[in-house]
């Protein structure tokens, strides 16, 4: 009988999508409690059945593919219910002390480094996320992390922080392309955001900041900021990026700033906090803060 879902292997699937979220196949072999081999096999085995490289290796590690970025997306999206349904169905009671919600960039880029701190210091309290870049379906969680001018929604919001708005490409692209002033951009390729939940600053808000008309280049548009990032590290475009959100991808060089213009970002990152938040979401909430 022809299976109803037309999916990969399941374990493979799970492999993947662990090494995609650690960016390393040993921390997802440790995971998954199997060898880093055997990590390795799966992934492989997936990219043959798909028909496309997932990751890309490097000397030092691995890196998605834009086709990579795309899938883990898709994963996390299933998994996500998939857990929400079995917690609902599971009979023991709730161990997880705060429950934070999270958009996939604003979970790898800032919020996973933070709460690995914060275990260094308060090693009783555990945190779990539900990262999702799927709009509305709020509610189980304690806290959220937010995009967005502060509204009257019956939770408390807090700011994190309010960046500026740069535009970032590699160092290849902006040599080929001979990127040196914004003006210059208006006929480059640029990758495009667009995302239900969260008002975006686009390319045609970023330019008619400096005085440019919109944009005429070649485009593509992505509704991740994650698949945004990683397709501009693969030279398809330049891509806006948030200052607070970018970690080592500039430290490292993975991506540059390819003109000094900037702009302030017109919304802030805000923590969103649930009236009947635990007195452990709280004191993780005023940690946040004050980090």
């Amino acid at each position: 009988m022809k299976r109803p879902y037309d999916l990969s292997s399941m374990t493979a699937l799970t492999c993947f999508e662990a090494a995609a979220r650690h960016m390393s196949f040993k921390v997802a072999a440790s995971e998954t409690n199997v060898t880093p081999a055997a990590v390795s096999h799966q992934i492989k085995a997936l990219e043959r059945d798909l028909g496309c490289a997932l990751f890309t290796r490097r000397h030092r590690g691995v890196e998605l593919t834009e086709k990579g970025a795309f899938l883990l997306v898709a994963l996390q999206r299933s998994f996500e219910t998939i857990s929400e349904a079995v917690g609902q169905l599971r009979e023991s009671a709730e161990t997880v002390d705060v429950t934070i919600r999270a958009s996939t960039a604003v979970s790898a880029l800032w919020l996973t480094p933070k709460i690995a701190a914060f275990w260094k210091v308060h090693p009783a309290i555990t945190v779990s996320q539900i990262v999702s870049d799927v709009p509305g379906s709020a509610g189980r969680e304690d806290l959220g992390i937010r995009y967005a001018v502060p509204q009257d929604s019956g939770e408390e919001w807090r700011p994190l922080f309010q960046d500026r708005i740069i535009a970032l490409g590699t160092k290849r692209f902006q040599q080929d392309y001979r990127i040196r002033n914004t003006a210059d951009l208006l006929n480059a390729p640029l990758i495009h955001m667009k995302i239900e939940e969260n008002d975006w600053t686009g390319w045609a808000d970023w330019f008619a900041a400096f005085g440019h008309p919109p944009p005429k280049g070649r485009s593509l548009h992505v509704n991740n900021h994650m698949i945004a990032l990683q397709a501009a590290q693969d030279d398809v475009g330049a891509v806006l990026g948030w200052s607070g959100l970018l970690g080592d991808l500039l430290d490292q060089q993975r991506l540059v700033r390819l003109v000094p213009d900037s702009m302030p970002s017109p919304a802030g990152f805000h923590l969103t906090i649930h009236p009947r938040a635990s007195v452990e979401a709280r004191l993780f909430a005023d940690w946040l803060q004050q980090g």
